[in-house]
């Protein structure tokens, strides 16, 4: 009902702010379709959200309790939404905003919630770890290639990688849309990974829906993934397309044409590249033989190359040297040892027999050959021997005469 006022008799604004408020109370709960642009999470038990309208210019200020939104699952910002929604006056300023009461993810942002709570599944057993990544083969052997046979993105990888480098190929076609693609590509991943001269597998599509590439985010393709033994490169799509295989894979190329670059390198870069190695390894075995012609030169400039023999002189002259010494230590330790000899041959002949013999004595020997040296070794008649110093006398024995010892 409508209040009665005039410029004489005005409402109070209290007044008029209540009447809306119980209007606006009036309303009770109403379902709208929206889009979710802004979340604005706190640590309080109130969240605040901003809604738009999907077609007309209009927003609204909405607020939700932590568990509401808790229990929408994840909600990305720009979500389509269907929320239960009633409608407050705040007597304060006046603003009108909105209470949520039960969310609910609606079209592709319900396919993105449920994406984005396997992801979290796939993600907290550690399939996306980067230490699971694999290093892909410089020049791989052969490629294997999943991908949808004549398609626009066969024909991007095809044609890219043959203008880049001369490879083979091994394609496993596969549905890439519909309910059986990813059935269809588990098996022909297993196909190539089961293969032992494949390198390398991309599997690739063009770009499209989220619903077209959902076989690329399904938990058994991902998993499939995973447990492969060769490299793995994603090319789903364009760029702006990140289907959860693009997490698992050891490589994501954001198109096919960008994968076809990434598992072969250029040839024309790659023979630049080692023209320019060989002309630097010239370069350095030049200067390196020059370093040793100078090297050399040098060494053939030093005397003892200009003439082998010029050292001989000085060494010669200090042999020489060492031989005059060598033989005036000879000579004089000859003459030592000659004088030696002659002193020992003088104290020798002094005391030999011989000089006694000379000097006027006489050795007495009796007829058995035994020395007489002694009046008792001889009786009167014995015959004895006189050795002289120039002969020998036989003597006969006629008395014996013993000296008186006393005197």
């Amino acid at each position: 009902m409508a209040m009665n006022s005039s410029a004489e008799e005005p409402q109070p604004l209290g007044r008029v702010v209540m009447a809306v408020k119980d209007w606006v109370g009036r309303l009770g709960e109403i379902w709208v379709d929206a889009q979710v642009i802004e979340i604005k999470r706190r640590s309080g038990p109130t969240q605040f959200l901003t809604f738009r309208d999907r077609i007309a210019d209009v927003s609204a200020s909405v607020t939700a309790s932590a568990l509401v939104l808790d229990a929408a699952g994840p909600l990305p910002e720009g979500s389509r939404v269907t929320a239960r929604l009633r409608p407050r006056l705040w007597d304060r300023n006046s603003s009108l905003s909105f209470e949520c009461l039960e969310i609910r993810v609606a079209g592709e942002g319900r396919l993105l919630a449920r994406l984005e709570q396997l992801k979290r599944k796939l993600q907290a057993e550690g399939l996306f770890e980067p230490h699971r990544k694999r290093r892909l083969p410089f020049i791989p052997r052969t490629i294997g290639l999943v991908t949808g046979k004549g398609s626009d993105a066969e024909r991007d990888v095809l044609t890219n990688v043959e203008n880049r480098w001369p490879a083979r190929f091994r394609i496993a076609y596969a549905t890439v849309q519909g309910p059986h693609a990813a059935e269809s590509v588990m098996l022909a991943l297993q196909r190539l990974d089961a293969d032992p001269e494949v390198d390398v597998i991309i599997i690739a599509r063009g770009g499209g829906s989220l619903e077209d590439l959902l076989a690329f985010s399904d938990e058994g393709v991902v998993r499939a993934v995973a447990e492969a033994t060769t490299p793995v490169v994603s090319a789903i799509g364009h760029e702006q397309d990140v289907p959860l295989l693009d997490f698992v894979a050891d490589l994501r190329a954001s198109t096919p044409t960008d994968a076809a670059k990434r598992v072969v390198p250029d040839f024309h870069q790659e023979a630049e590249v080692v023209s320019q190695a060989r002309h630097r390894l010239d370069g350095a075995l030049a200067n390196r033989l020059d370093v040793a012609q100078r090297w050399l030169d040098d060494v053939r400039t030093r005397p003892v190359l200009l003439d082998p023999t010029s050292t001989f002189g000085a060494h010669l002259d200090k042999l020489e040297l060492l031989r005059h010494r060598l033989a005036s230590g000879i000579e004089q330790r000859l003459r030592h040892e000659e004088s030696d000899l002659r002193s020992a041959i003088s104290s020798i002949r002094a005391m030999s027999p011989k000089a006694t013999l000379e000097r006027g004595y006489a050795v007495l020997v009796d007829g058995g050959g035994q020395s007489v040296s002694s009046v008792g070794d001889a009786h009167p008649g014995t015959r004895i021997n006189a050795y002289l110093a120039d002969g020998q006398l036989e003597l006969d024995v006629v008395g014996v005469t013993e000296e008186d010892s006393n005197g």
